[in-house]
């Protein structure tokens, strides 16, 4: 793999790491990642964004948080695509990790060992409250873990699960307010 010079040179005073931004629905995971890219870009890094193609929620070739705030992305169909896109930059953004397949987990270590700061935001926990796809292994081999939180739209408290607000079983259900909504522990149970 070719680099510049300029770039192999920062990466190797920087090293390579992995952070990942975690929560529920609504708690700003994406806001959180687009925050934390943009100043990667006013550092004047190189940086690349991806996001699974599946996700066309908002904009088919952009991360959009529930704010509206957007960042231009690249849509890919699989985690080894990552790996060809980004290799000549410095910062790696990964918008909804949980939608990837089972190699994520290696793709972000392979761009952390390469010196990439790679940073990855998604949900740790499924509808049913159980973790979610790759999520997991990321967040166990991650130098850092940031777990954000919603508003319980039941009592106010801290939310941590996505309740789903529709009947469908299906593990994956692209949607937005009128699919899920925040709840905390003891809302999420009683329900």
């Amino acid at each position: 793999m070719l680099f510049s010079e300029d770039v192999f040179k920062r990466r190797s005073e920087h090293g390579g790491s992995v952070e990942v931004v975690c929560g529920s629905m609504f708690s700003g995971k994406t806001e959180e990642l687009i925050r934390r890219l943009r100043r990667a870009q006013i550092a004047r890094l190189n940086v690349e964004i991806f996001k699974p193609k599946t996700d066309t929620r908002y904009a088919e070739e952009a991360v959009v948080s529930h704010d509206q705030n957007s960042i231009p992305c690249t849509p890919v169909e699989s985690s080894s695509a990552i790996l060809l896109l980004g290799a000549n930059v410095e910062v790696v953004g990964i918008d909804e990790a949980q939608f990837f397949d089972d190699e994520l987990p290696n793709v972000c270590n392979a761009l952390a060992n390469r010196g990439v700061r790679v940073i990855v935001a998604g949900l740790d926990m499924d509808f049913k409250g159980v973790p979610f796809g790759p999520m997991p292994a990321i967040m166990a081999m991650a130098e850092s873990v940031t777990k954000v939180h919603a508003v319980c739209v039941c009592c106010g408290s801290p939310a941590l699960y996505s309740y789903r607000l529709v009947p469908d079983e299906g593990r994956v259900l692209l949607g937005e307010k009128e699919s899920y909504e925040p709840r905390c522990r003891t809302c999420f149970f009683s329900s």
